[in-house]
């Protein structure tokens, strides 16, 4: 049987603006509705309406949790794993997706990306850091402009890395 595409989806916490809330959302809908497994940092903010989003289009979500304690998970997590590790754990969101969309986001979220492109990770960014204008390649980045495309393009790509 062949497994499905897990799709990790990374973006602000605190500093989510209500258009990343509302576009983390819409991708969450859509990795459930392409039948991928949805995996974040647990969290509020993107984390957190990624996961809404997941949960309404039938979806399965992880969340890799910094801390000791499965409760600190965001209510829409059906799969939260402890870390105690604090921001380290963004190396294990990274490593857990087949491929990477970003949304919005701060240093948490640029950090993230580093680690998908030392791991040679696509990461596809709505609404997130402009990479691409710093020279980060195209084999890497690729800035997207609705969720619909960074769903399919991270689907895309998980398959493609399944081959």
């Amino acid at each position: 049987m062949e497994r499905k595409p897990v799709i990790a989806v990374i973006g602000g916490s605190n500093t989510a603006s209500p258009e990343a809330v509302q576009l983390a959302e819409e991708v969450g809908f859509l990795i459930a509705r392409a039948d991928a497994v949805l995996v974040c940092g647990g969290l509020n903010g993107v984390m957190e309406a990624s996961c809404k989003g997941a949960k309404r289009g039938g979806g399965l979500t992880i969340g890799i949790l910094p801390g000791s304690d499965a409760r600190d998970a965001n209510p829409h997590v059906d799969v939260p794993i402890v870390t105690a590790i604090s921001t380290a754990r963004n190396a294990i969101v990274v490593r857990s997706g087949d491929a990477i969309i970003a949304i919005d986001g701060s240093y948490g979220t640029l950090t993230e990306m580093a680690y998908a492109f030392d791991l040679k990770k696509k990461v596809f960014g709505l609404k997130s850091w402009e990479l691409e204008k710093i020279g980060v390649p195209g084999d890497l980045y690729v800035a997207v402009k609705t969720p619909r495309e960074a769903v399919d393009r991270a689907i895309e790509e998980a398959k493609r890395r399944a081959r």
